[in-house]
């Protein structure tokens, strides 16, 4: 039976208010198991529908969040929120509302490091943490061309030139059919005025190249994790390099590293042959 989600949300607190963070809910509420997928920084829960969909046809019961600022969440009033101390405070009252004791978590960039420091604190719900082209040492110059990725907002008058630029903006997710391709542009677009622009709040641009100092060491919080990890690595990804990778197999938890022909940052999860060893992963004991 073909699966499909419901659209829900929660409120979220920040120091200028609250806000409606939107999630999608696949299969059963009572399901044993949990998954939570988190997305890049720009991007938003529904790239991981077809991972969700299998996901729920095995049995799980998975929540697909739409970080704020992106998708269908209303954007932050004050936009020097968007970090991760806010990011982290909303998917606890995520954790919260689904009321589970434990949880796996697949995070793609962005939301792989909100899943490694969440992993990373005492007590933590998560079980297993799977993590798509991130590691816990960014490289200042591959951050440095990601913020002028970010920065730029363009907006398209059609939608055949969005999908133009688009596909070209997003070759590092590997070479997809022309279906994928096309639903990985629908979920990246909203309507503006008679055209179309990219569905994230553009202050997420200024507030990520404000906060770039340099290459970023998060290796004591890698050091910290206690919980199986597995780690894809797009062949071409600038971001999480070989040496980093190498390193997470062999300190801390020793992830188990997976390296995606074809792919830079990130790998799409859009695919039968990325989709079933992560879940196969997830259902090993």
């Amino acid at each position: 039976m073909q699966q499909s989600a419901k659209l829900r949300h929660f409120r979220g607190l920040s120091l200028s208010g609250f806000h409606r963070v939107a999630y999608r809910e696949w299969g059963a509420a009572d399901a044993k198991r949990t998954l939570i997928c988190v997305h890049g920084l720009t991007r938003n829960g529904r790239d991981f529908d077809e991972l969700a969909a299998a996901a729920a046809a095995r049995g799980w019961r998975v929540v697909c969040p739409d970080v704020v600022g992106r998708g269908d969440s209303e954007p932050l009033a004050d936009p020097s929120g968007y970090a991760f101390p806010q990011y982290l405070q909303d998917m606890n009252a995520l954790l919260a509302r689904l009321d589970v004791e434990e949880v796996d978590w697949v995070g793609t960039s962005m939301g792989g490091l909100i899943g490694m420091f969440l992993a990373a604190i005492p007590g933590t719900p998560l079980r297993r943490l799977m993590m798509n082209d991130i590691g816990p040492f960014l490289p200042a110059e591959a951050l440095s061309r990601l913020s002028q990725q970010v920065g730029e907002q363009p907006s398209w008058p059609d939608y055949k030139s969005a999908y133009a630029d688009l596909r070209a903006a997003y070759v590092g997710f590997g070479p997809l059919t022309e279906a994928q391709w096309q639903r990985l542009v629908e979920r990246s677009l909203t309507a503006e005025g008679k055209g179309w622009r990219r569905n994230y709040d553009p202050a997420i641009g200024k507030a990520f190249a404000g906060s770039l100092e340099g290459d970023v060491d998060l290796w004591p919080f890698w050091d910290q994790l206690r919980l199986p990890v597995l780690v894809y690595r797009g062949a071409q990804s600038e971001l999480l390099t070989p040496e980093t990778a190498r390193e997470m197999s062999e300190r801390g938890p020793r992830a188990q590293v997976v390296e995606i022909a074809g792919s830079g940052h990130a790998p799409a999860l859009m695919s039968d042959q990325q989709i079933s060893p992560i879940l196969d992963w997830l259902s090993s004991n």
